[in-house]
């Protein structure tokens, strides 16, 4: 832990629920003694409400900043409104990589235990560039974008990840039978890139078999590469496996600035009521924790964590517990003393 540098983060509570897991994880955080400096900010409907902008500048000044911060669900609209916050800030940063592990947490029943999978995204490309159009009435033209530069450098995210921490094994997943132009692009270059990593074992799965097989047998893979699409719907899949979207944690990274945040939804239904589980964006910051070198704190907050729900005493309702928000976030802090 470092004793003297106080961290500036940028925090982004979210709507929904967002403030009240935000504040729980806030205080799990400054009990590690890591010494934090919180610019707190609104985004989405409560910002335009604000400030008449759903991003203000102040947040994206204050990102550009600090180079990290720390993020709740913010309502997206579907089928109009404004843009998706989270495609908004990823792409205005250029974060490039999405990262998603997938670790059943103790004390958890699942039909795959010990499922140990690690997702990796690119983040800035595919159809979610947002270049879509009405050509006629009743005819929608929607552009897909595959570079060279950007596939690239996820394949060369994912190989150097799984090097530094012991992975094995990678799986491109892609439907370049049918896409042969930008799926295909996107696997010239992994494979291009695996040629430099000859200890890391290097497949290649369609991305509809590779559903098929994950939900028969998610054991076979370790880490899969995916294009922003693919990722996004297989990194939710994969979240099943481990309990839902509300126990797993998410990353957005490039080379300079991350944003870390809870993957799930802003859950409008439970918001207010102290029932909303902490978990996944807990283990985001303890993601942006071990970014930040602070792995000391990071074990820490990791430890406390399994140990609660090893226990079982204080669980939120999700997970088959009767604990609120803020009561499982003193158990986390009981346990860290």
């Amino acid at each position: 832990m470092s004793e003297t540098k106080t961290h500036k983060i940028t925090l982004i509570p979210g709507d929904g629920i967002g403030p009240e897991v935000t504040q729980a994880v806030v205080r799990i955080l400054e009990a590690t003694g890591v010494k934090f400096d919180w610019e707190q900010f609104a985004a989405g409907a409560e910002a335009f409400e604000i400030f008449g902008e759903y991003i203000p500048q102040a947040l994206y000044d204050s990102i550009e900043r600090n180079k990290v911060a720390l993020k709740g669900p913010v309502t997206t609209p579907i089928g109009g409104g404004f843009k998706s916050i989270n495609v908004t800030l990823r792409k205005k940063f250029d974060l490039f990589a999405n990262f998603r592990p997938i670790k059943l947490l103790p004390g958890l029943n699942s039909h795959w235990p010990g499922v140990d999978l690690i997702i990796v995204r690119e983040n800035t490309e595919g159809e979610y560039v947002g270049l879509e159009h009405e050509v006629v009435p009743g005819v929608v033209e929607s552009i897909k974008v595959i570079t060279e530069k950007g596939s690239t450098r996820i394949a060369r995210f994912a190989f150097e990840y799984a090097r530094k921490h012991g992975r094995k094994k990678i799986h491109s997943i892609h439907k370049a039978n049918i896409m042969k132009l930008s799926d295909g692009l996107f696997l010239r270059c992994a494979r291009k890139v695996s040629e430099e990593f000859h200890d890391i074992q290097y497949g290649e799965h369609i991305i509809d078999n590779t559903c098929m097989q994950l939900v028969m047998n998610p054991y076979q893979y370790d880490t899969l590469l995916l294009e922003n699409l693919y990722g996004d719907i297989v990194s939710d899949l994969c979240a099943a496996f481990v309990g839902g979207l509300g126990l797993v944690p998410g990353a957005n990274l490039g080379h300079d600035c991350a944003i870390f945040e809870a993957v799930h939804g802003s859950a409008p239904d439970i918001a207010g009521k102290d029932i909303a589980n902490p978990t996944a964006l807990l283990q985001s910051a303890i993601l942006m924790l071990r970014h930040l070198d602070e792995e000391a704190a990071a074990d820490k907050v990791q430890k406390a964590l399994e140990t609660v729900y090893s226990e079982k005493k204080c669980l939120t309702r999700d997970v088959g517990g009767t604990c609120g928000t803020t009561t499982f976030a003193d158990a986390v802090l009981q346990a860290m003393a």
